[in-house]
């Protein structure tokens, strides 16, 4: 083969080359993570500043100078203009820890429609798209029960994929972890809260102690909401632990509903004394607009 051939030959096998190397390099990253910034470039954000005047790049605004300011502070060309000094000032723009809680017990793999996705894979994808934006905004973000602390950049976010799709727990219902959260660091605990609520008002408690604020997310699948059944049904949690037969399962959807309407106004209670917001998504609703509402409560002011 000439020295033309040998050329024209490795020219036409760089395509395939290139894309077999790309596939396989797209192999190893953890499908969670391609779905979380697939959810996450949908998302159209503007600039969100924090408007308050501290360390960054960005000018926010003149203020009058005062005494104890320093010489260097003034901008004397914009106090040349007037009969006053004044001071240049900065926007604050030091990164914040957000911590991440999503509940890993048997409950959240519940789902009533199998085209539908489980509480928990809902779960996950909202908490690692909101850790994308989150990070790309220059922030921090972790695990809140420390396997995966608050760090940036992307090596992050392979880390918290990691974390997030490990074996799922033996319990029939989680409570949120909350040892190694950061003081005045920002919180987001996803989960269906349909067990114990001691463990989430006494996590919430030690948070609010070390001035964490953040957001509850309830997580449920429509039939969950709606009770559709009718007749004799055996209800079984996704453990196994927990059974009830009844032979007129329609009787008891009121009251399932009044108790689970009880149930998000004690979450709701529980989140406005701590300093929390609280919201409830639905896994048959779209994941953007959940997404685009976290990101703007966890990046608000507090």
């Amino acid at each position: 083969m000439s020295a033309a051939q040998t050329s024209a030959a490795r020219t036409s096998a760089r395509p395939a080359g290139l894309r077999r190397g790309a596939e396989a390099l797209a192999a190893t990253l953890p499908p969670l993570l391609a779905d979380a910034r697939h959810l996450a470039a949908t998302v159209q954000l503007g600039q969100h500043g924090r408007r308050r005047s501290g360390m960054g790049d960005e000018f926010w605004q003149y203020r009058a100078a005062h005494a104890g300011d320093e010489a260097r502070a003034i901008d004397w060309r914009r106090s040349g203009r007037a009969d006053q000094q004044f001071v240049r000032e900065k926007e604050w723009q030091a990164a914040q820890s957000v911590h991440l809680w999503v509940d890993d017990a048997r409950s959240m793999e519940f789902t009533g429609d199998p085209k539908r996705q489980a509480k928990a894979d809902r779960a996950r994808l909202l908490a690692l798209a909101v850790a994308v934006l989150l990070i790309r905004a220059g922030e921090r973000v972790g695990l809140a029960d420390g396997i995966a602390p608050p760090r940036s950049g992307e090596v992050q976010l392979l880390r918290l994929s990691e974390a997030l799709t490990r074996a799922a727990g033996q319990a029939d219902y989680g409570a949120p972890e909350v040892r190694a959260i950061l003081p005045a660091s920002r919180a987001l605990f996803l989960s269906d809260f349909l067990g114990d609520i001691a463990p989430v008002e006494a996590a919430l408690a030690i948070a609010a102690d070390k001035g964490v604020t953040g957001v509850l997310v309830q997580v449920l699948d429509p039939v969950e909401e709606a009770f559709p059944f009718e007749g004799r049904t055996i209800f079984e949690s996704m453990g196994g632990t927990l059974s009830h037969e009844t032979r007129k399962a329609g009787d008891l959807r009121d009251r399932y509903r009044a108790r689970l309407a009880e149930r998000r106004a004690r979450l709701m209670d529980l989140a406005r004394k701590a300093g929390w917001l609280f919201t409830t998504h639905h896994t048959g609703d779209p994941a953007q607009g959940a997404l685009l509402w976290l990101y703007a409560a966890l990046r608000k002011d507090g």
